[in-house]
């Protein structure tokens, strides 16, 4: 075997014998035994800044509790607030010199291994445990899950069915109309009404019940199924699927329906329910050009129009021109068909003001319904008074002034001298007592409980309550959408199965102008004094 020799030299220098090293290896070695282990050093630095002390506090003594006295006392403090519940801020412990402060020096103070400290404080009132166990939303039964939320469930698209779905949700915002709904029953059911309006009645009490108990989305096939044998033309078909229908269409022939059910059977108008609540009284002046004859005629609409044109920028605009028109009839002086114009003004008041944006109108170019995509503005308060006859006006000005003198109060104003006596009797009211009569008279029957000398009285003003929008340039095509204000003065949007929550500023935006959703149909709330 080869051996190399200048590793063999190198590996005999490394291990070669030196005594003068071996000796001073061996006393090093001696003076490092003589010292303390690492571990040993560093627990006696952190037992020289630790100490055991125990505290009595009232009849309890705390045995074995240690003081870093590198921290400041607040720390110590806060070790005897997990003990004995007393805030740090509570405490007094009593040390040499004085009590013991958050900031002190704990060599200053001179406080010893196993030294026993006086505290006094009282602790914090311990947190009951709640009578009832907490249960947690989920885990509520389905309908008081609904009555958390504050809004109602939405309802599923069965294909192009936005526009009765929206046409539901408006309408189902009207207390009043629920309450009739809930008394409706077979038995009270007129000879006047058909089977298939009876089922339409039924359908939507039966629907409505189902929204405001679910949380989920609800179905409406049963009410689609009636509303479209009662309304066939509900029942159209392109391609094979059902084509998108007019929301108005849908929301007029409902109430129609409604209407007719919900009349108690007696002859007395009295006893229309919807009409009390929608019913518009119109007191119209015919005048004939040719001849100069003029006439008057009254009717009674379930709502109001506003037309739109280049003129028209603002709602109240619009329904002043949708009072005005012109219509052909037979001229007894003539003795044959004449143009006639007609002015209309608004005689009785509704609970509940509907007005329809005319936007759709016949296309003769595209034999189809176009859309005029004007911005017409309408606001959150409005006030029909102008628009009233000289007689409603009349009974209006006092109901009207207490308003204003309420209103006034509320802003530290000075009200008028002949209300002014009054005026403590003057209450707001959501007027949701039942309403008698065609509202000629402008008041109600007083709520349940209220005192009998006192009745409710309109004053033309209204606030909105529900707006249904369309987006979309067709009649035909197109979605619906309902924005509905909550009793809690939350605006929900329910766009088919999937309800949201709105910002108030943001209803009012719904006006036109694009392709963006706008008002279609909106719904007014009466606003009411008591006197």
């Amino acid at each position: 075997m080869f051996i190399n020799p200048t590793r063999f030299i190198r590996a005999n220098h490394r291990t070669s014998w030196n005594p003068k090293k071996k000796k001073a290896r061996e006393e090093e070695g001696t003076k490092l035994a003589s010292l303390p282990s690492l571990q040993a050093r560093r627990l006696s630095v952190l037992t020289a800044k630790m100490l055991t002390v125990s505290v009595k506090w009232q009849k309890k003594v705390f045995e074995g509790i240690e003081i870093d006295v590198t921290l400041p006392p607040y720390v110590f403090k806060a070790q005897l607030y997990d003990l004995t519940g007393v805030p740090p801020e509570r405490q007094k412990i009593m040390v040499k010199g004085g009590l013991l402060k958050d900031d002190a020096d704990w060599s200053a103070i001179g406080v010893k291994d196993g030294q026993k400290l006086m505290m006094m404080g009282t602790a914090d009132e311990i947190v009951k445990a709640p009578e009832k166990a907490i249960v947690f939303a989920e885990d509520l039964p389905e309908e008081e899950q609904a009555t958390n939320l504050g809004y109602s469930a939405g309802l599923v698209n069965l294909g192009n069915t936005c526009y009765m779905n929206s046409t539901v949700q408006c309408l189902k915002s009207v207390p009043e109309l629920k309450a009739a709904l809930s008394n409706y029953s077979l038995a009270g059911r007129s000879n006047d009404v058909d089977q298939t309006s009876h089922m339409l009645t039924v359908a939507t009490r039966e629907l409505f019940s189902d929204l405001d108990k679910s949380v989920n989305a609800v179905s409406p096939s049963q009410f689609w199924m009636v509303l479209r044998k009662k309304y066939p033309q509900f029942s159209q078909l392109q391609n094979g699927m059902h084509m998108q229908q007019d929301a108005e269409e849908c929301w007029t022939q409902l109430l129609y329906t409604l209407s007719q059910s919900l009349k108690a059977p007696t002859s007395s108008e009295d006893s229309d329910a919807v009409k009390a609540l929608f019913g518009v009284n119109l007191r119209s002046r015919l005048h004939c050009q040719e001849s100069g004859e003029e006439s008057s005629e009254t009717e009674s609409v379930y709502s109001l129009k506003c037309h739109i044109s280049h003129e028209v920028n603002h709602l109240h605009e619009g329904l002043k021109h949708g009072l005005k028109g012109e219509l052909e009839k037979t001229s007894p002086a003539l003795g044959r068909s004449a143009l006639y114009l007609k002015e209309s003004l608004i005689d009785s008041l509704p609970r509940y003001l509907t007005v329809q944006f005319v936007r759709f109108f016949w296309k003769r170019e595209t034999n189809q319904k176009a859309k005029i995509l004007r911005k017409v503005d309408y606001p959150l308060e409005l006030d029909i008074y102008d628009l009233c006859s000289e007689d409603l006006r009349k009974k209006l000005e006092a109901p009207r002034q207490k308003l204003r003198d309420e209103e006034g109060k509320k802003l530290g104003l000075q009200t008028s001298a002949k209300s002014s006596a009054k005026d403590s009797d003057v209450k707001m009211t959501d007027a949701e007592a039942s309403s008698h009569g065609s509202g000629e008279s402008s008041t109600v029957t007083p709520q349940e409980g209220a005192s009998s000398e006192k009745e409710t009285h309109m004053t033309g003003i209204y606030d909105l309550v529900s707006v249904l929008t369309h987006k979309g340039r067709s009649a035909d095509s197109g979605h619906y959408v309902a924005w509905v204000k909550q009793e809690s003065g939350k605006w929900i949007q329910y766009d088919d199965d999937h309800p949201s929550l709105q910002r108030e500023e943001d209803i009012t935006k719904l006006s036109g102008g694009g392709d963006w959703h706008m008002a279609y149909i909106i719904m007014y709330k009466a606003r009411f004094v008591s006197m």
